[in-house]
């Protein structure tokens, strides 16, 4: 696992913090875009996609080349792994409480879910 600082965490969660720029990443997993292909489906102007992109490229999330006229932004997928890797034990943790649960569950023959247990219709 790549080491990974805590700014460089606080930049990456609080740039996937916002919808747009989740929209802008899911765009560029299918491929390279330039700012007006990432603008075309948003309701915001070209500068503010712009601005959006300057926040994926500060926290590492996506770099943007120059090709002529064209600045194509491109998805930087190792960042996203290394958030995913300080995420992830998390993760086993939960998996394994659910598991703890479930077999808890089953040993006192609870007929009831987690998810339905104790709610009010």
């Amino acid at each position: 696992m790549a080491t990974v600082t805590e700014d460089r965490l606080d930049a990456v969660f609080g740039a996937l913090a916002d919808p747009t720029r989740r929209a802008i990443l899911a765009r560029l997993a299918d491929g390279d875009a330039t700012v007006s292909e990432l603008a075309a489906p948003l309701p915001m102007s070209l500068p503010a996609v712009s601005r959006h992109l300057k926040v994926l490229e500060s926290a590492g999330l996506i770099s943007r080349d120059r090709d002529a006229q064209w600045r194509p932004s491109h998805l930087r997928a190792d960042t996203l792994r290394t958030a995913l890797d300080w995420i992830e034990p998390f993760r086993d943790l939960w998996d394994e409480r659910l598991d703890r649960l479930d077999a808890h569950l089953r040993s006192t023959g609870s007929t009831s879910t987690p998810t339905t247990r104790g709610r009010r219709p």
